[in-house]
């Protein structure tokens, strides 16, 4: 999820926190409890630091370690270290930990559901999950948050009361969603007029609740994009073929685009010839935004397969070639 849901959510569970009689008896250990679920429900982003390193190596590595199980633990026990710590070591240990720990396993657990994902499988497998059910930023989940912390802020409702409804109500909406992609996952070849037997389907969420991005893979290994609105009307708007030129092999040695590959099982690499030798550019199907795929991977090579120039990450074509070319000379 965005910084912003993650950040209400940790108000959402201090809130929550209010059914603990141990934590609501004193006002010194609610303090803890909140500070703690607000920073355990933000820290495993923390990851976001490694841009100062550059987009190659924060793309490999976001949401990787940072999401694992191991880190999980160790999160949790950092942050409970460090309020006993600045709390004199009064704070009751079982308490505190419990609720940093639920705030760390919400935060990774919730990014499972959008398209992005985490290796939260780690140290078992390296494998990116996701389950492409939930966008990145959901209105329903925000504004619920929103609403909840508002009534709370404003003493209209029992927090004690307020927020298991309010996580009641976001564990049926979830299995609402859940249920929802399943059951349109399996109806798409019955909607797709070109349907053949090979042809496989990936679901993309939208911000809205009843549109679909889809991303279909052929068996010659090409994709076709295009969305599905309101759960039955198909439109295929935009088809990619994968290059087999041999420059596409060589740029696979090059670290950036290693580190664009280990994101995305949906990369399509395309590639132009110039004087100068080969751009060869990978785009990950699975993001399309105003007629272009602006998550890429782009590797400029001399004929004899030397690089020049690489970028990797988010941009505008505009803004791309503005960036190879400041790498380049």
């Amino acid at each position: 999820m965005d910084s912003g849901t993650h950040l209400v959510m940790g108000l959402g569970l201090a809130g929550l926190a209010t059914v603990d009689p141990v934590v609501t008896a004193d006002p010194t250990v609610y303090s803890a409890i909140l500070i703690g679920t607000i920073v355990g429900s933000q820290a495993p982003d923390l990851d976001t630091l490694l841009r100062l390193k550059g987009n190659a190596i924060y793309i490999r590595n976001h949401r990787g370690a940072s999401h694992s199980i191991p880190a999980i633990a160790i999160w949790t026990l950092l942050i409970s270290f460090l309020l006993q710590l600045a709390y004199g070591f009064t704070l009751p240990w079982l308490h505190l930990i419990g609720w940093i720990l639920l705030a760390v396993v919400i935060h990774v657990f919730t990014d499972l559901f959008n398209t992005y994902g985490t290796q939260a499988y780690r140290p078992f497998s390296k494998k990116w999950v996701s389950w492409n059910i939930i966008h990145i930023f959901d209105p329903v989940i925000f504004t619920a948050h929103v609403i909840a912390i508002t009534c709370w802020a404003l003493r209209l409702a029992d927090p004690a009361y307020l927020f298991p409804g309010l996580y009641a109500v976001l564990i049926v909406y979830y299995l609402w969603r859940v249920t929802a992609r399943y059951s349109l996952h399996k109806r798409l070849p019955s909607l797709d007029d070109h349907y053949e037997d090979q042809d496989s389907y990936l679901l993309i969420p939208t911000i809205s609740l009843y549109d679909w991005n889809v991303v279909k893979q052929r068996a010659d290994g090409s994709y076709v994009i295009g969305d599905l609105k309101h759960g039955s009307k198909l439109r295929w708007v935009d088809s990619a073929r994968c290059s087999d030129h041999p420059a596409v092999e060589q740029s696979m040695n090059d670290r950036s685009i290693q580190s664009f590959l280990s994101f995305t099982s949906f990369a399509c690499a395309e590639v132009k010839e110039h004087s100068w030798g080969y751009e060869v550019r990978w785009s990950d199907v699975r993001y399309r935004h105003r007629k272009q795929y602006p998550f890429v991977g782009v590797l400029l090579m001399d004929s004899e397969y030397k690089t020049l120039g690489s970028y990797v990450g988010w941009l505008s074509d505009e803004r791309l070639q503005k960036r190879l070319r400041m790498n380049t000379y």
